[in-house]
Formats: structure tokens, C-alpha cells, sequence
């Protein structure tokens, strides 16, 4: 039985790749074999981590989405080894169309009918983006009713809260709380600091390990990465994701 991970948010900029790039490394930190994949068809972020040997699907056919391209990627899931884990990384322009492919393709039943495992993994942010990453995750956990979605607050674009109400609050985890597999909020540090760190690392296309140990890494900067990854890697294994 492989644990397949699906990133899924139809709003882009909110940090969906980030949390691709962290799950790879965080999985392969606690001993799994992970296989990646990157669908976005605009920005494929994950595949510029060479380090992780993604595989890049085209999903793009005369400047539209071609949902036929999924099929490669619904082969490799169902053939997925026993153990591994499997991080795909979509697109925001192709969220509606990979929803749609899980669904007419019946996906989910295929995979289940296989033994594997499938996490749906959703951002929500705060500040201007907050109202279009809970729509997000409102489609998803609506759309998939059956599979436990997994929720990452990132609070560095403002704090998750609408009129003082913290993200526990909102109508969307009183009516749907149940589906959450486990609520993962990204540590906020001083963006000046470990928010500039974290910003050149992943623009130069560096895990964490290469950056923790990398020589050209100053003191400093490796002590913060450090202290952010643990934190990360404490989170991942709290969520019981491994």
C-alpha cells in the first residue's frame, strides 16, 4: 500500500509548492521512498528541486489543459511500490481540472481498490487571499467527501482570522472539521530574518539538508533553517503523516 498526496488550492502564491517541496523532504527525512510529480502546467516549482528527481507532467495541449494527460499520472499512482509515498504538486490553473479527472476517472476508488492511501492536502493564508483559499478547500473537502484532507495555515502573508475569529471558528471547520486528518500551522518567524532565508533557499532550489549543511551558508542562517525545519519536521510527524 503506498500514501498518495495530493497539493491541491485553486488560489496560486499562497505557498502550495512550498509545502510540496517540505513534504518531500520531511518524508524522506523519516526513511520513506517518495516519488514526485509536478502537474503545474504554469509554474512547475517542484521540479526545479533536482534534488528529488520529480517527474513533470505536461498537462498543457494548444494553451488549454488536457485532462487525457492525467491518465500517465493515474498509471504511476495505481502502480505505486508498497511503502512509498507519492507528493503530486498541481497547479492552480489545473485544480479544476484535475478535480474533475479524480472524479469522472474515478480515481479514488481505483486507488482504494489498490490498497493505497490518499491525503488531500489544502492552504489556507491570511490576509487578502484568505476568502479565496477557503474556497479552496470548501471545493475540495465538498467535492471528495470520502478523503481526509490535511490543512496547512500559513499565516505569512497576515494572521488567519476573519473579525477575531481564529481559523476554528469559521463555518468551514464547524461544518467540516471532521474531515480534517490533522491541521498543520507553519511556523512565523521574522520575515526579515528566517523569512528571507527560507525565500533565497527555495529560489535557489535548495533542500534543506543543502542548506543546513551547505559551506557557502553563513552561521546564522544555518542556525534559523535548522530551528524552522525542526519545527516543520515535529508538525509532519504530529499530523501522523509518516
Amino acid at each position: 500500500m503506498a500514501t498518495i498526496h495530493f497539493i491541491l488550492q485553486g488560489k496560486g502564491g499562497v505557498g502550495k509548492s512550498m509545502i510540496a517541496v517540505m513534504l518531500c523532504q520531511a518524508l524522506r527525512h523519516f526513511g520513506k521512498e517518495v516519488i514526485a510529480f509536478d502537474t503545474d502546467p504554469v509554474n512547475a516549482t517542484l521540479a526545479g528541486f533536482k534534488e528529488f528527481n520529480v517527474t513533470s507532467l505536461d498537462v498543457m495541449q494548444d494553451g488549454n489543459i488536457n485532462p487525457r494527460k492525467f491518465d500517465i499520472l493515474l498509471e504511476a499512482l495505481v502502480s505505486a511500490p508498497e511503502d512509498s509515498h507519492v507528493v503530486v504538486d498541481n497547479g492552480a490553473s489545473s485544480f479544476i481540472a484535475l478535480g474533475a479527472y479524480l472524479a469522472e476517472a474515478d480515481v479514488l476508488p481505483l486507488l482504494a481498490e489498490e490498497g493505497h492511501k490518499v491525503f488531500f492536502h489544502s492552504i489556507v493564508t491570511g490576509g487578502q487571499a484568505i476568502g479565496d483559499t477557503l474556497q479552496g478547500l470548501y471545493r475540495t473537502v465538498t467535492g471528495f467527501p470520502d478523503t481526509p484532507v490535511v490543512v496547512w495555515l500559513n499565516p505569512f502573508f497576515g494572521e488567519i482570522s476573519i473579525n477575531g475569529q481564529q481559523f476554528e471558528d469559521f463555518t468551514i471547520y464547524k461544518e467540516h472539521g471532521h474531515r480534517f486528518h490533522a491541521l498543520i500551522e507553519l511556523p512565523l518567524g521574522n520575515k526579515a530574518l528566517i523569512g528571507k532565508d527560507l525565500e533565497e533557499l527555495f529560489a535557489l532550489k535548495m533542500s534543506f539538508d543543502a542548506g543546513i549543511n551547505g559551506s557557502s551558508t553563513s552561521i546564522a542562517v544555518k542556525s534559523r533553517l535548522r530551528r524552522y525545519w525542526n519545527q516543520i519536521l515535529a508538525c509532519v510527524e504530529q499530523a501522523g503523516l509518516v
